[in-house]
């Protein structure tokens, strides 16, 4: 029994790591690409023209979601940002949706792990959702409860002192703040955030003379660290419990939630219990495409399958942030409106596809048990492309080439200025990017000390000539 709960534990592994290995190439070019968008495409405050629940609003929302992040929380932190600002009701949902389903990376996972006929359905199915949200939110808004709530959240966030990113629309914290040469205080989620913004405020040109510069570089690789700080949880938690899904969760489970058979009653369950898992299995952003593929290798229909990789923006700990920011009301009107617009573009997919005779068939397939993940083929030299070019986006923001500052931290290389955490040894002041680094600094100040503090003009520390 114990042999074979290991064996059990062995092939989990290697299904969820094979999993990540066939799909990781997609993620990481998928994350370039965001971060080459989110830097260089001008993203101006759109609260001034998402005011409005008309075609016009709604088509910036969602081409704006498109070209945003991936991750769930971040989605809706920035929609808050977007709705306290004067964003109507269905132009901020429509943003969140966008955000999480029209997404670069997301749709070269899915392509990857389950096809271009779902890759399909996610893109034609994101827009439908998009409209369909809309038409329910101006059938059953209750304005004025919005309008209470978001009064209630500007003067809430105001007795808070909080404020939010400028680079982000997310919540400013106090230990990422700096003032601005006209005396305006600014916030920031994070450090990169700050960077970001200080790397913008220092640079000059266009796009193109900027990706011709170590400046330009360094705010792609900025970009790129922070995508992947946002995700990698959900992406490593998806991919690992897709295989302990596929390994350990019996046949009879999946026949049990989910009807088999033909008909719209069948799909209409399938979609509605796709919908239902999302909810209740705690994987949020692209996490829940690994998960995916294990519910089609269980059998679960098409419908089923769509209408679950729809629904990251409804599971139980996003619902949890809806409660913090708006309250019980708008929690569940959220949930109401996000539960019946995914269950009902997820039957429409199956509708549509099987009219079109494109619905794919599980049968015939290899079964994950059956796949083997790692040979030499093109998913290798994919994924060796896509390590040196991720490695090279990281070295390039490690190292601080044409990063903001003059000095670099002693201990991790970043560069930084002189309004950090600093310190004095043997007549040598160092500057460091975090009190972690100052405190690694204070422990064994003999293994770093030999670092010269200040940067030259090319970018590297005196010392390395």
């Amino acid at each position: 029994m114990q042999a074979v709960l290991v064996d059990g534990i062995l092939e989990s592994l290697r299904i969820g790591v094979g999993f990540l290995w066939t799909a990781a190439w997609a993620i990481i070019m998928g994350l370039v690409i965001t971060s080459l968008v989110q830097v260089y495409v001008s993203k101006e405050r759109m609260a001034n023209v998402l005011g409005e629940g008309d075609l016009n609003g709604l088509t910036k929302a969602t081409v704006f979601g498109a070209a945003s992040s991936g991750c769930s929380f971040g989605a809706v932190a920035i929609g808050k940002g977007l709705f306290k600002k004067g964003a109507h009701a269905v132009n901020f949902l429509a943003f969140m949706f966008a955000s999480t389903n029209l997404i670069v990376e997301l749709g070269l996972m899915i392509l990857i792990l389950l096809g271009w006929e779902f890759l399909l359905a996610e893109l034609l199915g994101g827009i439908i959702l998009i409209a369909v949200m809309a038409v329910i939110v101006h059938l059953t808004l209750p304005e004025n409860l919005f309008e209470q709530v978001r009064q209630e959240l500007n003067h809430s966030d105001n007795e808070q002192g909080i404020t939010e990113d400028p680079t982000c629309g997310m919540e400013g914290k106090d230990e990422y703040s700096l003032v601005t040469d006209g005396g305006e205080t600014l916030k920031f989620c994070s450090e990169g955030c700050l960077e970001t913004y200080q790397q913008e405020a220092a640079s000059s040109g266009g796009w193109r003379d900027e990706l011709l510069s170590w400046g330009g570089w360094y705010k792609v690789g900025n970009q790129y660290r922070k995508e992947w700080s946002m995700i990698w949880k959900d992406i490593v938690a998806g991919f690992l419990i897709s295989g302990f899904v596929i390994v350990f969760v019996p046949q009879w489970v999946w026949n049990t939630l989910f009807i088999q058979g033909d008909g719209l009653l069948v799909t209409a369950e399938n979609a509605i219990m796709g919908v239902t898992i999302a909810v209740l299995s705690f994987v949020g952003s692209m996490g829940n495409v690994p998960f995916a593929v294990a519910l089609w290798g269980g059998g679960v229909s098409f419908a089923g399958i769509i209408a679950f990789v729809y629904a990251d923006l409804i599971t139980i700990p996003v619902l949890n942030v809806y409660r913090k920011y708006y309250g019980w009301k708008i929690m569940l009107y959220i949930l109401g409106v996000f539960f019946v617009t995914m269950a009902f573009t997820g039957f429409l997919m199956e509708l549509l596809f099987d009219a079109f005779g494109i619905v794919p068939d599980l049968a015939g397939g290899e079964t994950a048990s059956e796949q083997t993940y790692f040979e030499l083929n093109y998913t290798f030299y994919l994924n060796i492309i896509a390590f040196v070019l991720s490695g090279a986006l990281l070295y390039v923001y490690r190292r601080g080439l044409g990063a903001p500052g003059q000095y670099r931290d002693p201990v991790c290389g970043m560069r930084t200025d002189d309004s950090g955490p600093s310190l004095t040894h043997e007549n040598e002041t160092y500057y460091f990017c975090s009190n972690q680094c100052k405190r690694t600094f204070e422990k064994h100040p003999s293994e770093f000390a030999h670092q010269h503090p200040q940067v030259s003009e090319e970018g590297e520390s005196h010392d390395d000539h």
